[in-house]
């Protein structure tokens, strides 16, 4: 009996259209917070781009990579813009989330309507990468205006962002299954996304690394991402796209089917 019941939290996603009134739900109650909302999230990357891009830009001055050089602040603004895919989206996938789910009790109220666990849990996910690509689309948008680049192939880089938000809202919707209150969201902040941060060519070229941590970081979801949308602030499609959207689709699927297991666990104890 157990053996079927472990088994049977790993079934196949059984959704529906049934999570666009959650999604919905959530961005109604987001209107009224919208605006302190917007300044939490675009203010810290902004300040971080201003200062490194500039400031320890007027240092390095160019960077080389893969044989060519560029500005700083183009380096920087590549990564960063993806890194604030990243935060935007597990800051919702854990704080907000684990609000509605566990505080609140919000999942309970609306699992009362015809809505299922699975429908909620996507609701979540794409909610949480909507978040952060409304966050990195005005940020992309200061920089436009900054002047950073003006490559007409950043036009690509929203649905791009838009899958780094839905991976990093996966992955972070795992640890919201399994946290019992605020303080284990302390484990994927210092254990994954702080390491993530810096082995993934943002702030300076992966080549600088020592040999395992780049065989270990080619491999990073983030790093997948700074892949994709580094090249377009240069203006040319990624080398190896179809390898670097495969990673991401790797971490995006099996993120969400894991968090959908463990959620069913949760649920069902």
């Amino acid at each position: 009996m157990a053996a079927t019941a472990q088994a049977s939290i790993w079934r196949r996603p059984q959704l529906s259209l049934r999570w666009v009134p959650v999604f919905r739900r959530n961005l109604l109650v987001w209107r009224k917070l919208m605006l302190p909302s917007l300044v939490g999230n675009i203010a810290e990357p902004l300040i971080t781009l201003v200062a490194f891009g500039y400031g320890l830009g007027a240092l390095v001055g160019q960077v080389q990579l893969q044989g060519s050089a560029l500005p700083y602040i183009v380096f920087l603004a590549s990564g960063s813009i993806c890194m604030s895919a990243m935060n935007a989206a597990s800051f919702e996938a854990l704080y907000s989330a684990f609000s509605r789910m566990q505080v609140q009790r919000t999942w309970d109220g609306i699992m009362n309507a015809p809505v299922a666990l699975d429908d909620v849990v996507m609701a979540e996910m794409l909610w949480a990468a909507f978040k952060s690509l409304f966050t990195t689309a005005v940020i992309l948008l200061v920089m436009l205006a900054l002047g950073i680049s003006h490559s007409p192939w950043l036009l690509l880089a929203l649905p791009l962002l838009a899958l780094v938000g839905m991976v990093f809202a996966s992955i972070a919707l795992v640890f919201n299954a399994l946290a019992k209150g605020y303080d284990f969201f302390t484990y994927y902040f210092t254990l994954f996304l702080t390491p993530t941060m810096f082995l993934s060519g943002v702030f300076f070229p992966r080549e600088q690394l020592p040999g395992f941590m780049q065989a270990i970081a080619q491999w990073l979801p983030l790093t997948a991402a700074v892949e994709l949308i580094r090249p377009l602030f240069l203006g040319h499609w990624p080398a190896q796209a179809g390898l670097n959207l495969a990673v991401l689709a790797a971490y995006g699927i099996g993120g969400f089917w894991l968090a959908l297991a463990l959620t069913r666990k949760r649920f069902r104890s």
